[in-house]
């Protein structure tokens, strides 16, 4: 009897993980994954859309907001009014990453689900002002801007779409320096929905909505792993975030790395069709944007 016992206990093991290595992910074990998150805190912040960190410091987007943040989470500064000084009607901003203090932002004019005036914008990291616009290369395929992200290393700017067609099988690549476009990176298989993209330790980490909030399903990150010509990559599942309070829209995504943290944006409480908020679920009368910072390893 004993015997049989820890023969299922074993099994079980065997199966599903042991609750130390299924808690770091979420509740379930990612032999994929490169990290262990640990979730520590849990911040609520003015904006719905991205999340970046450096030297101590915080930025969240909103669709049409730019927050900042000490390393308390106590506001510093403040845009509400961030589309001053474009040729183009903008009216939308996605995830958000930072490098030497000035913000790199994908915006656009967005209108349920289609996105156009897609631009590169790079404001100060302390006025929360736009200090200038890279040209965007129309004849790329890029349909939409969900996400950016600076890779100081290789010089490179990355953009990705959110849309749900062809183009957002890739990464767009921009020139750091020049703002030259320098090519597209295929994802295989394409995740579906990104909503954001970082850059960590030589790596490329994109969060895809790809659960069903209405079914409560878990979304997702995914990390890609290039190919030796840089011309496609492996999208391979790094981890799903179970351990949300509620389960909505994750977004935006960034490697505090001075902290040795991850810091991921998710919503919950909006109803999202065309990925715009459309009521509310029950229980709630306004949407509730939180930042899950998780010690990783």
């Amino acid at each position: 009897m004993k015997k049989t016992v820890i023969l299922l206990i074993v099994g079980f093991l065997v199966l599903f993980g042991s609750p130390a290595a299924r808690a770091d992910n979420g509740g379930v074990e990612n032999v994929s994954a490169k990290h262990t998150y640990t979730l520590h805190a849990v911040h609520p912040v003015a904006g719905r859309q991205g999340i970046c960190a450096e030297d101590g410091f915080y930025w969240v987007s909103g669709s049409t907001t730019l927050t900042k943040y000490d390393k308390e989470w106590n506001v510093v500064a403040e845009n509400t009014d961030p589309f001053k000084g474009y040729e183009l009607e903008v009216n939308h901003i996605g995830d958000i990453d930072v490098y030497r203090n000035e913000l790199y932002l994908g915006v656009e004019y967005f209108m349920d689900g289609v996105g156009k005036n897609i631009q590169v914008a790079v404001y100060d990291g302390d006025t929360l002002e736009l200090k200038r616009v890279f040209p965007f290369r129309a004849d790329t395929g890029q349909g939409e801007c969900s996400g950016i992200a600076v890779d100081p290393d290789a010089g490179i700017v990355y953009m990705c779409s959110w849309i749900d067609d062809p183009s957002s099988r890739f990464l767009y690549l921009y020139d750091l320096d020049s703002g030259d476009f320098k090519g597209k990176l295929e994802m295989q298989p394409a995740p579906k929905w990104i909503q954001g993209v970082a850059c960590h330790e030589g790596d490329l980490y994109v969060t895809a909505d790809d659960g069903d909030a209405d079914c409560d399903e878990a979304d997702s990150m995914y990390r890609l792993v290039v190919s030796s010509d840089g011309v496609t990559a492996e999208a391979v599942p790094e981890r799903a975030f179970h351990d949300v309070i509620k389960q909505g829209e994750i977004e935006g995504l960034c490697f505090d790395e001075e902290n040795h943290q991850f810091l991921l944006l998710y919503n919950r409480g909006a109803k999202i069709v065309l990925g715009m908020p459309r009521g509310f679920y029950e229980g709630y009368t306004e949407e509730i944007h939180e930042v899950y910072v998780y010690d990783y390893r």
